[in-house]
This record gives structure tokens, sequence and C-alpha cells, in this order.
């Protein structure tokens, strides 16, 4: 009796934890009042419009979706061979490469950021955004190696054999049997690697600059200077278009067929 009335509480308790911040964000951006503050003053979509109108906002967006897009590419492109090459080949130093790949994730990122900003970006005179690109890059490979790594392990060889066995080259089995296997792994490793990247604060934190700010960065600096509801307001549609890109993923490209 005891557990069938403690289980149901701990789940409340789960829940609330985990979207609790989230609920008071929400309130709190519709607030009718000049402060942030909780409970909202009123009712008001004063601040979502207020977003809108922001100049720094839009290009700080702007550059946070080049960054995430391309950086995510980026590392698809070199983390899917990488990751075929570890699943299917016995490479001598695989291991040593899986973990120099994993690197970035298990460092701490302002230790990143303070290291590409000390060792690479300032001795070699590389411009703040070819450092941002070539950093959300490095951040999200190592996500992909390990989301697509995760399918190849999960599809046989001996179907690309089969198709190999039948007249197909190596190249054309790859791209006419491995890729469309492992496409849900492909599209788990881009959501998850564009999330990474646009939310990604202290590696950007050490590498913007004057007039180049990823959004996330933009945000922290507004609310150094203005302390009004519209970051509020911004960090819920910033959610709401995180969880509208899953939605459209699994309703228009079946991801749940995939994975």
């Amino acid at each position: 009796m005891i557990q069938r009335l403690f289980a149901p509480l701990a789940l409340f308790l789960v829940i609330g934890f985990l979207i609790g911040p989230f609920l008071i964000i929400v309130a709190a951006s519709f607030s009718a009042g000049d402060t942030l503050a909780f409970p909202p003053q009123g009712f008001s979509l004063r601040w979502i419009a207020k977003v809108f109108t922001v100049e720094s906002f839009r290009d700080s967006f702007a550059t946070s979706m080049m960054l995430a897009i391309g950086g995510t590419f980026c590392a698809l492109v070199l983390g899917i061979p990488a990751a075929y090459a570890m699943s299917r080949y016995k490479l001598p130093l695989s291991e040593t490469v899986r973990t120099i790949v994993s690197a970035p994730v298990i460092v701490p990122g302002i230790i990143v950021g303070l290291a590409l900003l000390r060792y690479f970006v300032v001795p070699f005179g590389i411009g703040i955004t070819p450092a941002l690109f070539l950093a959300h890059t490095a951040l999200v490979l190592p996500y992909a190696v390990r989301v697509v790594s995760a399918s190849l392990a999960n599809l046989r060889s001996d179907i690309e054999e089969a198709a190999v066995l039948l007249g197909s080259s190596r190249l054309g089995a790859f791209f006419r049997v491995v890729l469309p296997n492992i496409r849900g792994g492909i599209l788990s490793a881009f959501i998850l690697g564009f999330v990474t990247s646009f939310n990604q604060v202290p590696v950007s934190l050490f590498l913007s600059g004057p007039g180049v700010r990823t959004l996330p960065i933009d945000m922290i600096a507004y609310m150094e200077i203005v302390f009004d509801p519209s970051v509020a307001a911004l960090s819920s549609l910033l959610a709401f278009m995180s969880i509208g890109i899953v939605f459209l993923a699994e309703r228009f490209l079946g991801f749940s067929r995939y994975v």
C-alpha cells in the first residue's frame, strides 16, 4: 500500500523537478510587468513581440543557426566515414582515435574554449567566425561518431557483403545499402548535434568577439544590461523550437521507425 502511494508521488516530484523551471520561465515571459518576476504581473504578449525587434537577437540567432547547421553537417561528413571504418575494420589505433574524438565531450567546455583560444586561435590569427565554426564542428563530432557507430553495430555486415557479391562496388554498397539503413542514426546525430551546438556556451564565450556572438552569449550579455522578461520570452521560444524540431522529425521523417 505504501509503495502504491509512494510511486505516483515520486513520479510527480521528478516531473515537477524537470519541467518546473521551464514552466516558470514560460509564465514569466507573458508578464505584463517591466521586470522579470514570478508570479507574472498580469498577461501580455509585448515581450514575445519585442524579441523579434531586437537587432542583436536577430543577428546572433542567424549566427547560431549557421554554426549549428554547418558545424553539424561537417561533423557528420567527417564522423560517418570514421564511424564506418572503426566499426567495420580492425584498425590498429581505433581505440586511440575513438578516445581522441571523444575528448571534447570528456573535457569541460571552459577548458576546451580556453585551450582553443590560447593555442590555436591567437597563434594562427584565425578569425572569429572560422574559429567558432571549427570549434562547434569539433564539439559535435563525438556525438556523430558515437551515434552512427551505434547504428552500424545494429546493422549486420553480411547485408553489405551480399550487395558486393551481387555486383555492387564497396562505395556503391555503402551509399545504396549502409546509408539508407542507418538514416535513423544519422538523423539522431544531426538533431543531437544541432541542439548541442546551438546551446553551446563555454566554448562560444571564449571565441566570440565584437560583432560576432552566438545567441546564448548575446542573451547573457543582454541580461547584464537589461532585466526585462524579453530573455524569458526568447528562452521559451527556443524551447518550443526544439520541441517542434523533434515533433516534425517524428511526424514527417518517420523517426520512430528507424530507432
